[in-house]
């Protein structure tokens, strides 16, 4: 299998291309990844557009381990009244491991509670070497944070948490329908309304 040395963000990865020497990308427009050129290697999976490639570099053959599965982070925030007293619920899904987070804020908007739940659950992330995907019903979050949206609000929380995002080697954000029966998402907002209830945090 062939790979070319390429830049993603400030590190060295050696990127999956086909004979040509053309990226080899997923539906989504995802490239596996190896931070090392060895047999075995275990594999990662970045943007195409996160990486740069790098003049004069020809492409090595090697075997590797199958692509590591990411770490789900399921997250929704909610608000009584808006602005009103606000909380968060968080799940995370790492293979058979599972945690949940409920917090409550004070007082806040809704895209306050939205944000601070990404945050949180990026922040319980220890090895950000890992792949992530971040499941969230609030567009408002995944535009501030995957698009160029220019946010007029919240500025402090947004940039605290684009530069969080940028800690990671390969993360994703997935927009999912709110209260629509989705178990993870309807399980998020119960713990963001419980947290409110209770005026309590818990994890």
């Amino acid at each position: 299998m062939p790979w070319i040395k390429h830049r993603l963000r400030d590190a060295d990865v050696w990127a999956n291309v086909d004979a040509a020497g053309a990226l080899v990308t997923d539906r989504d427009g995802r490239v596996e990844v190896v931070y090392k050129p060895v047999t075995g290697a275990k594999v990662y999976r970045a943007s195409a557009k996160n990486l740069t490639s790098i003049s004069g570099e020809a492409a090595v053959d090697f075997e590797v381990q199958p692509a590591v599965e990411p770490i789900q982070v399921w997250t929704d925030g909610a608000c009584t009244g808006n602005p009103g007293p606000a909380g968060v619920g968080v799940v995370i899904i790492d293979g058979k491991q599972r945690k949940e987070l409920s917090e409550y804020l004070g007082e806040g908007t809704n895209n306050i509670a939205e944000l601070t739940a990404i945050l949180r659950g990026l922040e319980s992330i220890e090895d950000k070497s890992r792949p992530v995907v971040v499941y969230s019903d609030s567009e408002y979050s995944i535009g501030v944070l995957t698009k160029a949206w220019k946010p007029k609000k919240n500025i402090e929380l947004i940039a605290e948490l684009r530069d969080v995002c940028r800690k990671f080697a390969d993360l994703r954000f997935v927009k999912v329908a709110g209260h629509a029966g989705i178990p993870l998402n309807e399980r998020t907002d119960q713990l963001a309304r419980e947290a409110i209830v209770r005026r309590h945090s818990s994890r």
